[in-house]
């Protein structure tokens, strides 16, 4: 009778390369420095919410809330995206 294996739990998909516009989004946002860049810079850039929560999701970049006061002094929230070390080897 044949032994059975535990079964192994899937290891995550982690493309070879990221996707050109995932490899451009960390261009930039390997360009921000430590500080990482606002959502809304990234969007003026191209990038669309689902693009950059796919950054996020595959573990190469990292957000932060921040609370900001907009023009007449109304309270935001603004997300800043930074780069992790993930994110800075998959550009290497």
């Amino acid at each position: 009778m044949p032994r059975l294996r535990p079964s192994r739990p899937p290891k995550p998909y982690m493309p070879r390369r990221p996707k050109p516009y995932l490899r451009r989004a960390l261009a930039l946002l390997a360009g921000c420095g430590s500080e990482g860049c606002t959502e809304p810079v990234m969007r003026m850039h191209g990038f669309t919410a689902d693009q950059l929560a796919e950054l996020v999701r595959a573990g190469f970049a990292d957000t932060t809330t921040e609370r900001m006061l907009g023009e007449w002094r109304q309270a935001l929230e603004v997300k800043r995206l930074k780069i992790t070390e993930a994110g800075d080897r998959a550009l290497g």
